[in-house]
């Protein structure tokens, strides 16, 4: 993966921590359907929906967030995993694609 496409790929994974963090507090994801032990959601994303870990990021409150993707099938999923272990659920969807794009030229607000 190129460097301008990790610089992408964190800056989102950053957005996506810090968006789920505000919104939530570890009590109330502990009750959410949309949590469990790392290794078990890791391997329900694999076996699942074919999925395997894409990227990865350190977000707010040192959480690891993660984007999960298939090349096949397309689909892919965002986690966030708590230092104590509970992993969330905190976006997915369909149509996934690996971009390399390059950053703009300084002075190109483009």
């Amino acid at each position: 993966m190129k460097r301008t496409s990790k610089i992408l790929h964190l800056g989102a994974l950053t957005a996506a921590a810090a968006l789920w963090i505000s919104s939530t507090t570890d009590a109330a994801a502990q009750n959410s359907r949309n949590c469990g032990p790392r290794e078990a959601v890791v391997d329900r994303l694999a076996d699942g929906y074919g999925e395997t870990r894409q990227s990865m990021g350190l977000g707010a409150n040192n959480a690891v967030v993660e984007v999960f993707a298939s090349d096949e099938t397309g689909t892919w999923t965002i986690t966030v995993t708590t230092p104590n272990g509970l992993t969330c659920l905190v976006a997915s969807g369909q149509s996934f694609e690996a971009l390399a794009e390059a950053l703009p030229a300084k002075g190109n607000d483009a």
